[in-house]
C-alpha cells in the first residue's frame, strides 16, 4: 500500500485516514465551546506518559489540553496546606487528548501508534496516565531536492542542516520546515520569487517514505528603486539612505528586515515597514522595487525621574530629546542627573543619620553629590546604514561606594555596528580631563605612595584618553527576566600616550561575561549560570618616593554585592586596607583592636585580576506562582592584585543564599540573602594622623564580620 503527495492519486484507505484526521481536528477545535463535566470538582494530582521514546514528556504535555497541578497541590506532604495552583479534570477534554496524541504522533511519522489511558480516580482527585505504544516509524529512505542546478549559489549552502533528513522518521512538521528553510535561504541570496513544491510517497506496509522538494528559484534580482510613503517632516532622501536594501544591491529578504529595524532604531517613527512593492513588482524582472511605509512619531520628548537607592540615597534626573535635529534625522539629547541627594554636599540634609545610614561611613564616595550633564548627537547613518555614530560632551562627578570619587569633563565618540547575525560591535574613544580622589591607604598599600605629597600628586587632574572595543552576542528571550538563551560579551580598553593619556593613566583592561538560561519544566523553573573574568595590565611608573604598576582606582575591578558574590556587601570582596584615624595608638586601643571593640574603617582597593562564577535556580513560589519566585544560588569569586600576592593573596570565596523575585513592570524586584562564613579579607592596617601621614601597623590585619548574612534589595536579575 502506498501514499502519494497532493500531485498524485489518493487511495481509498488514505482518504479514510484523512477524513478521520479532519473529524479529529474538528472535535479538537470544538473543545473550546463544549461543556466539561465535573470540571470544578476533581483535581488533577498526577499526569504521566509511559512508552514514549521518540517524543519527550514536555513536548507531549504541551500538545494536549489536560494539564497537571503544581507540585504544592500534588505532593501529599504539603498539599493539605491548600497552596499551589490546582488544575481540574475535564473528562471530555481528556478523551480528546487521546486523539491529539494520535494525530501528533502520526504527523511525526509514527502511523501505527496506539494510545491507551489509565485513570486512578478518588473522591476529589484523579491521576492520569497515557500509555503509548509508538510502533515502528515510517522512515525517509530517499530525499531528493531538484531545481538547484540553475542557481548561481552553491547548492550545499542551501541544503546544509535541513530539519528533515534521510534515515529519520517522516515528520510532516520537519518536512514543511525544510521547504521553508530552502525558501528563506534562496530569498536571502537574491531570489525573491523562490518557491518549493513538496511531494512524497509513503509505503505503509514497508513503513518507508520517499520525499522530494522541487525548487522553483525564479530569476535572480537586485533591489530597485524605493518608494517612501507617509513621511511629512523627515526627508525621504534621508530615509532611503538608512535602508540596507540599496538600489543595485543583490536582493536579500534579510536586508528588508534589517532596514525596517534601522528605521525603528532612529526613534523617528512609531510605525515602519519595508517590503517588496507588489504593485510594481514583476516576477520575471531583474529589479525588485521596494516600498517603505512610515508613520512619524512625536519630534520631541521630555522625561524626568526621581528615585531612591541604597548607595545613592535620593536621585533625580531630567532630559530633553529632539529626534529630527534641523530636519536632518539626527537625534539630539540633553540630559542631567544628580545623586547622593540628602548626604552629599551641597545637597547634604543629614539623611546619613536616618534614611541613608549605610552611607554615613563613606567619606569618599558620598561626601559630595554626584552629577552628570551630557549633550549627545546621534547620527543614525555613519557612512553606511549599518553603522550608527554618537558624539557627546559631558561633565560629571561619579563615585564608587567607599572607594573613589572622580570629577571630569570630556568628549566621546562611539561607533556601533550590528552584523547580519544581530551581533553588536562597538568602537569608542573618550578624552577627558579630571582627577580621582581615593583613600590614602589605597595609594600607600598598592603604589607605596604613603606620604601626603605623593597621594596629592596621584589625585591631580590629568588627561585620560581611552580607546575601547566591545562585542556582545545577546540571545536571551527576555532582557529583563530571561528564561532561555544566552548572552556573551567581551570588552577591551587601552590607555597610553598614543591615545592622549598622561603618564600615570596608562593601562590595558580586558573583561568578558557569559550567561546561560534554561527552562527546566512547564512550571516555570529556570536554571541560570554566569561567568565573569577580567585582567588589567599597567606599566611601571614612579614618583619621587614611590613606584609601581599604578592603575587608576576607577579602572580597577571590584566585586561583591547584589550582582556577583552576594555573600559580600558592595565592593567588599578582594583586597582592602584598614585605616585607623589616630595621632597615637594607646595600649587600650590595641586591646580594643584585638577584641573587635574598635573597628577601623576599611576601604576596598580593587584588584587587577577577577574571576566570578554564579549558579541560580528560580522556582515558582507556592502562592502567586506567576508573580513570585524563590531563588536558590551559589556564588563564587576571587579578586586579587597580580604581582602583589603578599598584600593580596589569591582566595576563592564561595557564598550560598536564597532570595525572592517579584514581577513588576520595571522587571523583577529582588531580595537576596547571602551567607558568608568568612571573616573580612586580610589587609594592611594603617594609622592615619591628623597631618595626613600614614604609619603601617600590621600587614595582615583581619576584622571579624559583624554578621554572617548580607542583604541586597534591587531591581532586575543579577545577570
Amino acid at each position: 500500500m502506498s501514499r502519494t503527495g497532493a500531485s498524485g492519486p489518493v487511495p481509498l484507505s488514505d482518504f479514510v485516514t484523512r477524513c478521520s484526521v479532519a473529524v479529529g481536528l474538528a472535535l479538537i477545535g470544538a473543545g473550546a465551546t463544549a461543556p466539561a463535566a465535573a470540571q470544578d470538582t476533581v483535581v488533577v494530582r498526577g499526569l504521566r506518559f509511559e512508552g514514549n521514546h521518540a517524543i519527550d514528556n514536555y513536548t507531549l504535555s504541551i500538545a494536549i489540553g489536560t494539564t497537571n497541578s503544581s507540585w504544592f497541590a500534588r505532593s501529599p506532604l504539603v498539599r493539605w496546606l491548600g497552596l499551589g495552583e490546582k488544575r481540574f479534570f475535564d473528562p471530555v477534554e481528556f478523551r480528546r487528548d487521546v486523539l491529539r496524541l494520535i494525530l501528533f504522533y502520526r504527523q511525526s511519522g509514527f502511523m501505527d501508534v496506539t494510545v491507551d489511558t489509565l485513570v486512578r480516580r478518588g473522591a476529589h482527585d484523579v491521576r492520569l496516565t497515557f500509555k503509548i505504544h509508538e510502533g515502528p516509524p515510517t522512515v525517509v529512505t530517499r530525499m531528493d531536492v531538484t531545481g538547484l542546478d540553475s542557481i548561481a549559489v552553491p547548492a550545499k549552502d542551501i541544503l546544509v542542516d535541513l530539519p528533515l533528513r534521510e534515515g529519520k522518521p517522516f515528520n510532516r512538521f520537519l518536512f514543511q520546515a525544510s521547504a521553508d528553510s530552502i525558501i528563506g535561504r534562496l530569498r536571502n541570496r537574491g531570489y525573491p520569487g523562490a518557491e518549493v513544491f513538496r511531494n512524497y510517497n509513503v509505503d505503509r506496509d514497508a513503513r518507508v517514505a520517499q520525499v522530494s522538494l522541487n525548487v522553483e528559484a525564479g530569476r535572480r534580482a537586485v533591489f530597485g528603486t524605493a518608494r517612501v510613503e507617509g513621511a511629512t517632516k523627515v526627508d525621504t532622501t534621508f530615509i532611503r539612505q538608512l535602508l540596507s536594501s540599496r538600489k543595485g544591491q543583490r536582493f536579500s529578504q534579510q536586508d528588508l528586515f534589517q532596514s525596517q529595524r534601522k528605521l525603528y532604531q532612529t526613534e523617528l517613527f512609531r510605525l515602519a515597514t519595508v517590503t517588496i512593492d507588489s504593485s510594481r513588482y514583476q516576477v520575471d524582472s531583474s529589479a525588485v522595487p521596494v516600498e517603505v511605509e512610515v508613520a512619524e512619531g512625536p519630534p520631541h520628548r521630555i522625561r524626568s525621574s526621581v528615585g531612591f537607592a541604597t548607595n545613592d540615597c535620593f536621585r533625580t534626573g531630567a532630559g530633553w530629546t529632539s529626534r529630527n535635529l534641523f530636519g536632518t534625522g539626527r537625534l539630539f539629547d540633553l540630559s542631567a542627573r544628580v545623586s547622593k541627594v540628602g548626604v552629599g554636599t551641597p545637597f547634604g540634609f543629614g539623611l546619613e543619620n536616618s534614611l541613608c545610614k549605610g552611607l554615613a561611613d563613606d567619606t569618599i564616595g558620598s561626601s559630595k553629590a554626584n552629577y552628570n550633564v551630557t549633550g549627545l548627537i546621534r547620527q543614525p547613518r555613519f557612512f553606511t546604514p549599518q553603522v550608527t555614530g554618537s558624539f557627546s560632551l559631558y561633565a560629571e562627578r561619579r563615585s564608587e561606594f567607599a572607594i573613589y570619587r572622580r570629577e571630569e569633563v570630556g568628549v566621546s565618540l562611539v561607533l556601533l555596528r550590528e552584523t547580519a547575525r544581530r551581533i553588536p560591535i562597538a568602537l569608542g574613544y573618550r578624552l577627558s580631563f579630571g582627577g580621582t580622589s581615593a583613600s590614602a591607604g589605597t595609594f600607600c598599600a598598592f603604589f607605596n605612595a604613603c606620604s601626603p605629597d605623593d597621594a596629592t600628586r596621584l589625585r591631580e587632574k590629568r588627561l585620560l584618553g581611552v580607546l575601547t572595543a566591545g562585542v556582545s552576542w545577546p540571545r536571551q528571550n527576555n532582557p529583563l527576566d530571561a528564561s532561555r538563551g544566552h548572552i556573551y560579551s567581551f570588552d577591551v580598553s587601552h590607555s597610553s600616550r598614543f591615545t592622549g593619556s598622561a603618564r600615570l593613566q596608562t593601562f590595558t583592561r580586558l573583561s568578558g561575561d557569559a550567561a546561560w538560561y534554561r527552562t527546566l519544566s512547564t512550571s516555570g523553573a529556570v536554571l541560570s549560570w554566569h561567568l565573569r573574568a577580567g585582567t588589567i595590565f599597567a606599566p611601571k611608573v614612579s614618583l619621587d618616593s614611590a613606584s609601581g604598576n599604578f592603575i587608576p582606582p576607577e579602572q580597577r575591578f571590584y566585586a561583591g554585592g547584589p550582582n556577583d558574590v552576594r555573600g559580600y556587601d558592595l565592593n567588599e570582596l578582594g583586597p582592602v586596607v584598614y585605616v585607623l584615624t589616630r595621632d597615637s595608638l594607646s595600649h587600650q586601643d590595641t586591646l580594643d583592636l584585638q577584641s573587635g571593640k574598635l573597628r577601623p574603617r576599611f576601604s576596598p582597593t580593587g584588584g587587577n585580576t577577577l574571576a566570578v562564577g554564579q549558579v541560580e535556580l528560580r522556582v515558582p513560589a507556592p502562592i502567586w506562582g506567576n508573580r513570585l519566585k524563590i531563588a536558590f544560588f551559589v556564588d563564587a569569586g576571587t579578586l586579587y592584585e597580580r604581582g602583589k600576592t603578599n598584600l593580596s593573596p589569591v582566595q576563592l570565596r564561595i557564598t550560598p543564599g536564597m532570595g525572592l523575585r517579584i514581577s513588576t513592570p520595571l522587571g523583577p524586584a529582588r531580595l537576596d540573602v547571602g551567607y558568608n562564613g568568612y571573616d573580612q579579607p586580610p589587609g594592611a592596617l594603617y594609622l592615619q594622623k591628623s597631618d595626613g601621614t600614614l604609619t603601617l601597623l600590621q600587614t595582615d590585619f583581619v576584622q571579624r564580620r559583624s554578621s554572617r548574612f548580607s542583604y541586597h534589595i534591587s531591581f532586575g536579575q543579577p545577570f
